[in-house]
């Protein structure tokens, strides 16, 4: 777990483990915009402890980048009877509702102990998921006190409901997992690969030359990483567009196929979601 760094004037980004997921605090006159709060509500403690550390202004918003759970799952910390008064809750209008029911859900619960180990067991019997009950659909500003937060909608891409901070006087933009730095950006089963290099597109005509991007994953970055990231996705996606057109059947494409990165196995959802929107499937 790193310390907090100074991105901007009040505006600090700190990177945690698990999962290594960038969490930003942004601080107004009138309180502390955390965006992403990490993967357990007992995460979530961690996280206003440390930002109690950094900071004696409350938090008074929560922004979720989009639904992962390591990027939502901390938030109920920052919810009565932890906070008082508790925080509003920042995410887009597409963040699906979440049931503790849900197979889907019961499955990925599973995943998580398996693969995090006999710790998660504790942290998922204590689950809360907090949702965002303030729902952006394609722009909101913030009043901060002396500074605005602009959440913005710029299209779909690691999932369908990425919001991005646009911060205009610092020239810094919050981007989730729309870009990734200490690694190549994630492709899931929620992905829209065909859709992503125009969202960077249009979130490139929202910033500058000199903006910090602050990935979801990794240190913030210049203009030079949005250019490189947005390349990757392009690549991706005409890959995709050229597989599908040559009648190459979805099970044979990560072998046909000429990637961005020598391990094919990391577009399996891409190629999935990919060929499921060119059929219609998925509009």
């Amino acid at each position: 777990m790193s310390t907090w760094s100074q991105t901007a004037e009040g505006i600090f980004t700190r990177r945690f483990d698990p999962v290594n997921v960038t969490v930003t605090a942004v601080l107004g006159g009138e309180g502390v915009l955390v965006v992403d709060t990490r993967c357990s509500v007992e995460e979530g403690h961690e996280l206003r402890e440390e930002l109690a550390r950094l900071t004696p202004l409350p938090v008074r918003w929560v922004v979720n980048t989009h639904t992962h759970f390591d990027h939502m799952w901390g938030n109920a910390a920052f919810d009565i009877p932890f906070s008082v008064p508790p925080a509003e809750f920042w995410g887009h209008e597409n963040m699906p509702e979440f049931d503790p029911e849900d197979p889907e859900f019961l499955e990925f619960r599973e995943y998580v102990i398996r693969e995090g180990g006999p710790e998660w067991v504790p942290k998922m019997d204590a689950l809360v998921v907090r949702e965002p009950d303030h729902r952006v659909r394609t722009s909101h500003v913030l009043d901060l006190g002396g500074r605005v937060a602009e959440l913005r909608y710029c299209g779909r891409g690691h999932t369908d409901n990425d919001l991005v901070v646009w911060l205009p006087d610092a020239d810094v933009l919050l981007g989730g997992d729309l870009v990734e730095q200490s690694g190549p950006v994630a492709f899931g089963r929620d992905s829209f690969p065909l859709d992503w290099p125009g969202t960077l597109a249009a979130l490139a005509s929202l910033t500058a030359e000199d903006t910090t991007y602050v990935p979801g994953h990794g240190d913030p970055a210049g203009r030079g990483f949005l250019v490189e990231t947005q390349e990757f996705v392009t690549a991706v996606a005409e890959q995709i567009r050229a597989l599908y057109a040559e009648g190459v059947p979805v099970d044979r494409a990560l072998e046909a196929g000429n990637w961005p990165l020598e391990d094919a196995s990391h577009f399996a959802d891409a190629v999935k979601r990919g060929y499921t929107q060119l059929s219609g499937e998925l509009l």
